[in-house]
């Protein structure tokens, strides 16, 4: 069975929101979108968002890494959303894989929201329905779109290729290689989900930094100095240059 998922190059995301603010522009509308998210500081925000992208500092100076972690719907293989749905709006298409709720269906109850472990399920307040990424599931079924288009707008928005899209049950589909050759793995696996959605790991760099580097050659304050540099100056020493 055609599995379809994301697969998102952490070593490559730099966090610009391109995916967040092109999954808003098509997914949602009215009281969801666009970028609509009410109160976002406050002890309850509130707001439809699909895709959004967490950020995170690893580390200490100066080896600190800053890290990127976008998060959506993992269109598990094993999804526990579905089950709980007493009214079956919750459910995932056989054919390729994709978890879909239906909104004729839906009541808000939120059982789908407390079933899922990765926090992927919110609720449209105006329509009182549960939300989630679909994947654009409306776009990458449009056989009237040319090939390349069928594909997220978050994959199509991306200026980092740090996101892949494909069927992860083809072995020789793009999304599989990468899983394979560059050890992609599943978020919380433990959970028994089977998330579709995969990840691949950021290789560690180690910068190895003398002290004598953390001081810029081409410090601007420098210019304006006649005096000779010898290297073991201050910035207080320095303050006047320039004034």
């Amino acid at each position: 069975m055609t599995q379809l998922a994301l697969v998102i190059d952490l070593n490559v995301c730099v966090g610009c929101h391109a995916c967040v603010t092109s999954c808003k522009e098509w997914n949602t509308s009215g009281w969801a979108g666009p970028l609509t998210d009410y109160n976002p500081y406050e002890s309850s925000p509130r707001g439809t968002f699909f895709n959004r992208v967490q950020t995170f500092e690893v580390g200490t100076f100066p080896n600190a890494e800053t890290i990127h972690f976008p998060k959506s719907c993992l269109h598990c293989e094993e999804p526990p959303c579905v089950p709980v749905c007493p009214t079956g709006a919750s459910y995932k298409r056989p054919d390729n894989g994709v978890v879909l709720v239906d909104y004729e269906k839906c009541i808000g109850c939120k059982y789908c929201s407390w079933a899922c472990p990765y926090g992927a399920r919110e609720l449209d307040e105006q329509q009182k329905v549960m939300k989630k990424c679909t994947l654009c599931i409306d776009r990458i079924s449009d056989e009237t779109l040319p090939e390349r288009d069928r594909k997220p707008a978050c994959v199509l928005a991306c200026p980092t290729n740090a996101r892949l899209f494909g069927d992860i049950h083809d072995p020789d589909s793009e999304v599989s290689v990468a899983i394979r050759e560059r050890g992609g793995y599943q978020l919380m696996p433990e959970w028994g989900t089977k998330p579709a959605n995969h990840y691949l790991p950021r290789r560690r760099t180690q910068f190895h930094i003398r002290p004598d580097e953390l001081t810029r050659v081409d410090n601007p304050w420098r210019k304006e100095d006649i005096t000779p540099y010898t290297g073991e100056e201050t910035i207080d020493d320095m303050a006047w240059v320039g004034s």
